[in-house]
């Protein structure tokens, strides 16, 4: 059978043991729960997760966490992500894209580049987003999608998001394409459906492409084709990331055995046990490493308390 063909051992080594990140360019049709499923039954995991949905009809970058790399599955939802949105001009559709079912039409014909252009200044920076119906966000203990299916729409309170680059690509009517990049909780379908209020006309989004989340990027992106071959070869090197690809942002430290054993028991380490990070400020995060290069826990430094806690503590997947 394939499945034997696996290797287990694979993440052993040195910055995989306790896990990895796989940069999935995660094909259309499937949903993000798809995806976690087929890799968890290809890497053997017991936890397999992912940093951020993306929607059946989307394609592109899909970030997984594999093991303990899902408890730092936030530091790529809380990144900025960027998109290539296709918006087709000239109907609406009650999911905002070209799944759902066309609710009015109107004619778009007098749309130039330059009303577009126009358009999308007023999306640019910090603005309130109204979700869609069709989301997984709550309503009274209900997700909204669940209300929308069954014909309810319900008031939602816009959202603020923003905007760090939003840029007209191709205009072929009734096709606009659109680049942007974004912050957590941004829906590039309602940008879609906004943008063609704002022409006067209607608009649904009918393609997407995430081309980057965090540090994951769409060039490096690889198929699970590709995954299920490391796995038969059980060479991981050629597709995992190291849990601490998302952390790079905070300084490292090298720990003693003794003080490996205390964080991996939950134990502070004083706060002249890191004496290079004597100048840090309470909250400050540093990530703890053994000898070996093996990514240990990452510690947040609280000088008014006991010293460094043990924030995140890794374990073997």
């Amino acid at each position: 059978m394939i499945e034997k063909s696996y290797n287990k051992s694979a993440f052993s080594r040195p910055g995989f043991k306790a896990g990895a990140f796989l940069n999935i360019n995660k094909p259309k049709g499937w949903s993000s729960t798809d995806v976690v499923r087929k890799l968890k039954g290809i890497t053997r995991a017991k936890k397999v997760g992912h940093g951020g949905t993306l929607d059946p009809m989307a394609t592109g970058v899909l970030p997984i966490c594999v093991g303990s790399a899902t408890r730092f599955a936030d530091t790529v939802l809380l990144g900025t992500k960027s998109y290539r949105i296709t918006v087709e001009l000239g109907s609406s559709t009650n999911t905002f894209d070209s799944t759902g079912v066309i609710t009015a039409e109107a004619d778009f014909g007098d749309i130039t580049k330059q009303n577009v252009l126009d358009s999308l200044k007023k999306f640019h920076g910090r603005f309130e987003q109204m979700p869609p119906m069709f989301s997984a966000l709550h309503h009274k203990g209900k997700r909204l999608y669940e209300l929308a299916r069954q014909g309810m729409e319900v008031e939602r309170p816009p959202r603020q998001v923003e905007t760090f680059r939003l840029e007209l690509v191709d205009f072929d009517l009734p096709n606009v394409v659109i680049e942007v990049e974004c912050s957590h909780g941004f829906y590039a379908r309602s940008l879609a459906n906004d943008v063609g209020e704002d022409l006067g006309t209607y608009a649904h989004l009918s393609e997407l492409i995430r081309t980057h989340a965090g540090v994951f990027k769409i060039k490096d992106a690889i198929s699970i084709d590709e995954v299920q071959l490391a796995a038969r070869q059980g060479d991981w090197q050629k597709v995992a990331m190291p849990i601490d690809t998302t952390l790079s942002h905070m300084d490292k430290v090298e720990l003693t055995k003794e003080q490996i054993e205390m964080v991996r028991n939950g134990r502070h380490l004083a706060v002249d046990a890191l004496r290079a990070f004597a100048d840090y400020e309470s909250g400050d995060n540093v990530r703890a490493y053994s000898s070996e290069r093996e990514l240990i826990a990452i510690l947040v430094y609280e000088p008014g308390k006991l010293g460094w806690r043990p924030e995140k503590v890794l374990s073997d997947m």
